[in-house]
């Protein structure tokens, strides 16, 4: 049959070109960071946790830049003057350069950083950052794409204790977006435990040595200001040691959900009750602990449908020896342990992972997944001859119905470093995902899609009314080839990192998709008919497409 003729059949055809490789381009594209973690043989723990990625447009030209976050040192003044964050400008086309504009941007920052995420917070067209670091946190509203103004304190997001992961989305449904930050453990410089083994070495602590500490959910309330309403959303428990979290509508009853991955204590499940308040549900879900009811090592967490069936499901990644998790949303608030018949579990058992994100890096329509993987212990070979601290990072194919097997990836996934946060986005603009990779006291890893874009894709920027203006929560259905496939919009997932805000669906050998519906945070919901891929397109509440950019080869 040809091409056309499985099209029509409703196949979503793969062209037959070469292996999509993933080539590291860090240096020629103008990425100068290194990582300081501060590592000091008093072996405190955020050392060896950061640091954060983040892809998004902060002056709105279409082209999406890169932040990436800094440490610090406990001991050692003299590295300040190395950290800081640094913002990277794409300057467009389709060679990938950066410009660092970091000293105009006004990102300057004490904080030993961890994480962050990005989002319109006070709807006024520019996406604004939230830096997330132990100590304290910080927000930087976004001046017209000029320069970045911290307004932390105004508007009571500074929080405290040691925060990692965060995402923004309107929990609500009110038209703005709300913050959701995990906090780990009660670690303090002056509570730094010894930890070590009978021939005094020492190691980085595991976090059984400390107590959890709660994760805190801001409510915007539309003035520029937050109000703190964890306990009375019910999230403040102070059992869990929380890494990642990732905004999804598991049930879909139209209020999203958090779920978040604790490291070495059950993960949570919040459920929006749509009233203000949210109900643990993990383990009653299947999505607390694995599959031999042990609580396991969670790091970072993403959703989506990997399976095809419109529902999201969740991915956490975890300790070697572990695997990574996998979990199949069943409809009805169930989910299955889906790990070891998927394929992820023999692929990653090996690993300590930190960083996934579900992504289309082929366009062929299914959902693939990435991590990022290296060890939380810098001197792991004294305790276990076949382990190390840097690991090899992991590109799993879906190969149909959310069974995956490992892909080679191209040299950018022969790199041995220590990783963490790991972000995608579409770089260069020429349809298909790029990856940026953050590491461990090291410089990152930007790795360019080479083949991803042999098939076609369709690329969505939203651009709320009634809605946030970023369209943050909003589904996205895209019919094509006779097949749909739902995506949703975020800000903020995998580990201390943010995707590319724009909706990515691969479409195969597809040329137009016969319809893309898009559900409103709200209610409200848009439908356009016939669109064209390969390309960027602009979607505006209640107006349809009001602006696509062609794209690909």
């Amino acid at each position: 049959m040809t091409a056309a003729g499985l099209v029509a059949a409703g196949v979503l055809w793969m062209s037959q070109g070469a292996p999509v490789a993933f080539t590291s381009i860090t240096d020629e594209a103008g990425i100068d960071f290194v990582h300081e973690n501060g590592a000091s043989p008093d072996k405190f723990m955020p050392e060896t946790m950061g640091s954060g990625a983040l892809i998004f447009d902060y002056d709105n030209d279409g082209w999406s830049d890169v932040l990436l976050v800094n440490g610090a040192s406990f001991v050692d003044a003299g590295a300040a003057p190395r950290a800081g964050h640094r913002l990277y400008r794409n300057t467009g086309g389709p060679v990938i350069r950066f410009t660092d504009v970091t000293g105009s941007a006004g990102l300057d920052s004490p904080l030993f950083g961890m994480g962050a995420c990005a989002a319109d917070y006070d709807n006024d067209g520019w996406t604004d950052i939230h830096v997330t670091g132990f100590g304290a946190n910080a927000l930087y509203r976004n001046d017209a794409g000029n320069r970045f103004v911290d307004v932390t304190r105004e508007a009571g997001v500074g929080a405290g204790g040691w925060s990692a992961s965060c995402a923004f989305g309107d929990v609500d449904n009110d038209g703005d977006v709300d913050l959701y930050v995990t906090r780990y453990v009660d670690f303090a410089v002056d509570n730094n435990k010894y930890c070590g083994d009978i021939r005094n070495v020492r190691f980085y602590c595991h976090p059984h040595v400390y107590n959890g500490v709660a994760d805190v959910l801001y409510r915007n309330d539309g003035d520029g200001a937050f109000t703190d309403v964890s306990h009375e959303a019910g999230v403040d428990a102070t059992d869990g040691k929380g890494l990642g979290v990732v905004f999804a509508d598991y049930d879909d009853d139209g209020w999203i959900d958090a779920y978040v991955a604790n490291d070495s204590t059950p993960n949570f499940l919040y459920r929006n009750t749509g009233d203000g308040r949210f109900e643990e549900t993990a383990l009653w879900a299947g999505v607390a602990v694995g599959m031999d009811g042990r609580p396991l090592a969670g790091m970072g967490a993403d959703a989506g449908d990997v399976d095809g069936d419109g529902r999201d499901d969740l991915v956490v990644t975890n300790l070697n020896g572990e695997t990574h998790s996998l979990y199949r949303n069943l409809g009805s608030g169930l989910f299955r342990d889906a790990t070891y018949e998927s394929g992820v579990g023999e692929a990653t058992l090996p690993f300590v992972g930190f960083g996934a994100v579900l992504l289309d890096y082929d366009n062929d329509s299914d959902l693939d997944l990435a991590i990022a993987n290296g060890d939380v212990l810098d001197n792991v070979h004294l305790l276990n001859d076949f382990a190390t601290y840097p690991q090899r990072n992991l590109l799993l194919e879906n190969t149909g119905g959310g069974a995956f097997r490992e892909a080679a990836g191209g040299g950018g996934f022969a790199l041995v470093k220590v990783s963490r946060a790991l972000a995608a986005g579409d770089l260069d603009n020429d349809g298909d995902l790029d990856l940026l990779v953050s590491n461990n006291g090291d410089a990152p890893d930007l790795l360019r899609n080479d083949g991803g874009n042999g098939n076609r894709s369709l690329q969505v920027r939203l651009i709320g009314a009634g809605s946030n203006r970023g369209g943050v929560g909003a589904r996205l259905t895209l019919h094509v080839g006779g097949r749909a496939r739902v995506r949703d919009a975020r800000a903020g997932s995998s580990y201390l990192a943010q995707n590319d805000p724009r909706v990515h669906f691969g479409t195969g050998a597809s040329e137009r998709a016969e319809r893309l519906e898009i559900a409103w945070p709200g209610g409200g919901v848009d439908r356009v008919d016939a669109v064209r891929t390969n390309r960027i397109v602009t979607v505006r509440e209640g107006e349809g497409i009001v602006e696509s950019v062609r794209v690909g080869p």
